[in-house]
């Protein structure tokens, strides 16, 4: 055997058996705790979910799934770290429509590329957007509501999560639909805007059902409707945005999985089944239900509903920062 053959012979075997190393380890992980990342701050109704849905990971994965709070930039600072970190599985993101589908589209240059940086492992949970006022506003509901706007709008404050968030955007939504043009006041949580919403500082708060609940539950917020298309059981008593015939009003806040890109199938197809082991639970969903989060329905949970999910979600968006006339950053 020549001295080129040999070596060629060994070179085909080291390349054999490292492409064999990626999968075994791949079908081996985790072998250490993985780190979900947050890209909000302790509290949000992100962070519940994430806290929630982290034990039964856990469980399901047999190494512990660590929650990291990792907040700023409308989530971007969070979700641009995971982007960065190795594609071995251990850097985990609980995205959600506002880091993965508003706030790149509000940007010239988005510090990543919510289609190309990352590797999709499924949706998680979903909350309606409930449009929630001060306890004393004289209105109770939609109809109601928006009369009053309509001749009171230019003295109305609402709040939100920050600019670029779902909350901005969902009002954002609310206040084109009607030709209105209330303050908007920008806060570095949801959980803040809610406050000052209890507080009487602020008229109105198109909140995610997890922010929503406790507010509208302890009668320091009052629950005027539902900005979605159907009912939600998390609110049975509300009307939606649809029955009161209010058109283009419709909003949806939706958390899912993202590793980085690279991050071998295994370690995607691992995650995504114990993800639905966890989100199958009835405890899993009580515990989220009580929180005023509802688990997604399992037709719309795999690793490809999301990946082409996004891409509507991206463009329905963009859609939406060109309609609202809010300048690109």
């Amino acid at each position: 055997m020549s001295k080129y053959v040999h070596t060629l012979l060994g070179a085909l075997v080291t390349a054999a058996a490292l492409a064999a190393a990626v999968p075994a380890s791949a079908q081996s992980w985790p072998t250490r705790p993985v780190t979900m990342v947050v890209p909000f701050a302790a509290g949000s109704s992100s962070d519940t979910a994430a806290r929630i849905i982290a034990v039964g990971l856990s469980e399901a994965l047999g190494q512990q799934v660590i929650v990291e709070n990792v907040g700023g930039a409308a989530g971007m600072t969070g979700t641009q770290r995971v982007a960065r970190a190795p594609a071995d599985g251990y850097q985990l993101l609980f995205a959600t429509v506002d880091t993965m589908a508003i706030a790149p589209v509000m940007q010239k240059k988005p510090p990543y590329d919510s289609l190309n940086d990352f590797v999709a492992a499924g949706l998680a949970v979903e909350q309606p957007v409930v449009l929630i006022a001060r306890k004393d506003l004289p209105v109770a509901t939609l109809p109601e509501f928006v009369a009053y706007a309509k001749a009171n709008h230019k003295k109305m404050q609402f709040g939100s999560a920050g600019v670029g968030s779902g909350s901005h955007f969902s009002c954002a939504k609310l206040n084109i639909a009607l030709k209105i043009d209330p303050i908007h006041v920008p806060y570095r949580s949801s959980g803040l805007a809610a406050q000052d919403l209890m507080g009487g500082r602020l008229d109105f708060l198109c909140a995610l059902g997890g922010t929503a609940m406790g507010p509208v539950e302890s009668g320091q917020a009052k629950a005027i409707g539902l900005l979605t298309a159907e009912r939600s059981p998390l609110f049975p008593g509300l009307r939606t945005s649809k029955e009161e015939g209010l058109v283009g009003v419709d909003s949806y806040f939706w958390s899912g999985f993202f590793f980085p890109k690279g991050t071998p199938d295994a370690v995607v197809e691992r995650l995504h089944a114990a993800a639905e082991k966890t989100l199958a639970a009835p405890i899993t969903a009580e515990r989220l239900r009580k929180t005023g989060i509802e688990p997604i329905p399992a037709a719309r949970r795999s690793p490809a509903y999301l990946r082409d999910f996004m891409k509507s979600e991206m463009q329905s968006w963009a859609a939406m920062v060109k309609a609202s006339g809010i300048p690109l950053e």
